[in-house]
């Protein structure tokens, strides 16, 4: 077990439940703190009987609807030349290079809202899409339903996956690139659909 992980395990041994939210809050903010690690290793205890495994989904949900509230925020502050200048000085310390700042916000300006629900399944675009969602001023309640969502889907796959895998439960992230893949890849697809149906009613509404 690396440092990280004996970490994470402290925490939650320590703190339980709440240890959980914690550790999702810390890995929204800090995206190096891997999620594939928290909630697989919560599921894992779930399994050995010492949470149960409706409330450790909820307890990582709650963690990161939390966590995304305050990059949120941030981008309501910046504009994203201010925070790539910030990233560029200070960013290797959390190990985020400005080119992750312009990629969330890139998706972000894609793919509209859709994407906060379908960026927290996707690595790297994860944490960071909240940025440029305060930056768009995207209102408050459909950014924290659809963060919910999409962060309770993600929780679930990952505890459930440390549950089934039980003391395997490291091995999760392993499994979960590909569905992460996958979901950005339909995600794409999705939207090619939905451009050329725009372009197809505007094609017969000129007609």
């Amino acid at each position: 077990m690396d440092s990280m992980s004996a970490w994470i395990l402290a925490i939650m041994d320590r703190l339980g439940l709440a240890g959980v939210t914690l550790m999702m809050f810390l890995e929204n903010v800090f995206p190096p703190i891997p999620s594939e690690l928290i909630m697989p290793m919560a599921g894992f205890w779930s399994a050995m009987g010492n949470m149960n495994i409706i409330a450790v989904i909820i307890a990582g949900t709650a963690g990161s609807v939390l966590g995304a509230l305050p990059l949120y925020y941030l981008g309501t502050v910046f504009d994203e030349k201010r925070l790539y200048a910030l990233t560029e000085k200070y960013g290797k310390y959390l190990l985020i290079k400005p080119s992750d700042i312009t990629n969330a916000t890139h998706w972000f300006n894609k793919h509209g809202k859709a994407v906060v629900f379908f960026g927290r399944m996707i690595p790297a675009i994860r944490s960071l899409i909240s940025i440029p969602a305060g930056m768009n001023h995207m209102p408050m309640l459909p950014f924290l339903v659809l963060t919910t969502l999409g962060s309770a889907i993600w929780t679930t796959l990952l505890a459930y996956a440390g549950y089934v895998l039980g003391a395997n439960y490291e091995q999760v992230a392993e499994f979960i690139a590909p569905i992460s893949k996958g979901v950005a890849v339909v995600v794409g697809l999705v939207l090619v659909v939905v451009a050329f149906l725009r372009i197809r009613s505007v094609f017969f509404d000129k007609k």
